[in-house]
């Protein structure tokens, strides 16, 4: 039912765009004591691919009757929703995994709502939407001439390999299919050799021959890093191979499918779990590694603002009225994970951390005295998820040490501090938008990590020392570059992910 819904809405989008960009109607509304006040902020959609604010049709309030529903409108003065927020149930994303539909007419955080809209088995993104390209036998880079080359190449296999999806579909091509890579599918088997190094020279100078090399991995796509890694222990080390067990802990029940269907002569090795990390409930007493890469970034975050007269914090919540339509409210006081996280956060870091508001008093005193100046700061998110999974090390992997890569910083992010990507794909072309209250399960919603934080939080809470690299000195250090190098000297596994860092436990 939801495919052809959203395509027909993706398609009157396409046929509205103006010369700039377009947008949805989202309220923001501050919620203190007993009465309300406005935030005005104009929210906007560009247009890439993003998932599309799709809902049936409703009654567009305060619209003209030729409005389109994607017209661009401001919303310095918006509707007034406090009655629907506060007479509306919470529900957490804990109790929307129960649910195969949509919620309405109820409020739950910012963080549930990105939880719910990346992980609910029914409808989620990583659940339902995601294909992880793979781009058939790896690239001849050394036979080259060049990066372009290699970006050419790229895009003659994703074209190919959509192809022969659409080919394979019995409803033939999905103009919504949300295709994605990773640096493991580009640069296999290089980039998950150079993985498979880092683990057993570390393994081989700490624990053998005392202990098995054992590895989790949470979200382990198609599985290729896991076989990548495996086949090299098997070719260079057979001793460590005997001794090796790979765990894989797998929230998407297809994508677990396919890693056990892929093991290549593996699976007494291997043993895959389909269920979330913030699930898991065994204990690990033995050293172990624990694989995490490109993980952070899709972990739910909290929104939050800031009062500019006290600088007190007011944490977002979702407001899904009777027609699926999404309100954004700010709300004085944090739930006990947003209150946990400003607690570690400041003890780890000493309280020097970026805040999204100016520390000058009398320069904020001043912009609030601007004309339509908002009376809260712009949005901060803050990674409370990443917190948890923290505690989740800590307390089930005592002895583990972390492997993990992601993004630090990315282009094209919503307005904020430390604020996500939010994109779909339609007709094969990236859509982001400017916001992450979007329809459900159509959207990436992909955050940047602050490491600096990161590393103090994991620190704090795991007690355990870290090193932060780039993602291109930690290649240097650990692949055989010269398998990925073209002819005219260039690199594209050193060049590409730049903007991302490696952060391992030593």
């Amino acid at each position: 039912m939801d495919s052809p819904i959203v395509t027909q809405l993706f398609r009157q989008l396409f046929r509205q765009r103006p010369r700039g960009c377009q947008g949805h109607l989202r309220t923001t509304t501050t919620l203190r004591s007993q009465s309300s006040h406005r935030l005005p902020v104009t929210a906007t959609a560009s247009h890439h691919n993003g998932r599309g604010y799709a809902t049936r049709p409703s009654i567009d309030r305060g619209m003209k009757r030729n409005e389109s529903r994607w017209q661009q409108r401001t919303n310095i003065l918006p509707e007034d929703r406090t009655d629907e927020f506060e007479k509306y149930p919470y529900i957490s994303a804990d109790e929307l995994k129960q649910r195969t539909e949509r919620p309405r007419k109820v409020k739950m955080l910012l963080r549930d709502f990105i939880e719910d809209s990346l992980y609910n088995p029914a409808y989620g993104y990583f659940s339902k939407q995601a294909v992880i390209f793979s781009p058939g036998e790896p690239f001849d880079f050394n036979a080259m001439r060049d990066e372009i080359e290699f970006q050419a190449a790229v895009g003659r296999r994703y074209t190919e390999f959509e192809d022969a999806l659409d080919a394979a579909s019995e409803t033939g091509p999905d103009p919504t299919r949300q295709l994605w890579h990773t640096p493991t599918e580009l640069f296999r088997p290089f980039y998950g050799e150079a993985i498979a190094r880092y683990l057993v020279s570390n393994y081989r100078l700490t624990t053998y021959p005392y202990h098995d090399l054992i590895v989790y991995e949470a979200g382990a796509g198609r599985g290729t890093l896991m076989l990548n890694i495996l086949d090299y222990i098997r070719a260079v080390d057979p001793q460590v191979y005997a001794r090796t067990r790979y765990h894989v802990v797998e929230i998407s029940p297809a994508l677990a499918t396919l890693q056990a269907a892929s093991l290549r002569g593996h699976a007494d090795h291997v043993s895959i779990v389909n269920r979330s990390i913030f699930d898991w409930d065994r204990y690990e007493p033995s050293p172990c590694f624990f694989l995490a890469m490109e993980v952070f970034d899709n972990l739910a975050h909290d929104g939050i603002r800031y009062d500019l007269a006290t600088e007190a914090p007011l944490q977002g919540h979702v407001l899904v009225d009777a027609d699926g339509d999404l309100y954004e409210f700010y709300v004085h006081g944090l739930d006990p994970v947003a209150a946990r996280f400003f607690r570690v956060r400041h003890a780890a870091t000493g309280g020097a951390y970026p805040r999204p508001y100016p520390a000058n008093p009398l320069l904020r005193r001043l912009a609030a005295r601007m004309p339509f100046a908002p009376n809260l700061s712009r949005a901060e998110y803050v990674p409370t998820r990443l917190m948890q999974f923290f505690d989740v090390l800590e307390r089930y992997f005592p002895a583990h040490r972390l492997v993990t890569s992601d993004f630090d910083a990315l282009p094209q992010a919503v307005p904020g501090l430390n604020a996500p990507v939010v994109q779909t794909r339609y007709n094969r072309r990236m859509v982001p938008v400017t916001t992450p209250l979007v329809h459900q399960g159509y959207f990436d919603i992909l955050f940047p990590t602050d490491f600096a934080i990161a590393e103090a939080m994991y620190r704090a809470v795991t007690g355990k020392l870290t090193r932060v690299m780039s993602h291109g000195d930690f290649l240097r250090r650990w692949a055989y570059v010269e398998d990925t190098q073209t002819r005219s000297g260039e690199n594209p596994m050193l060049s590409h992910y730049k903007n991302a860092s490696v952060m391992v436990t030593v």
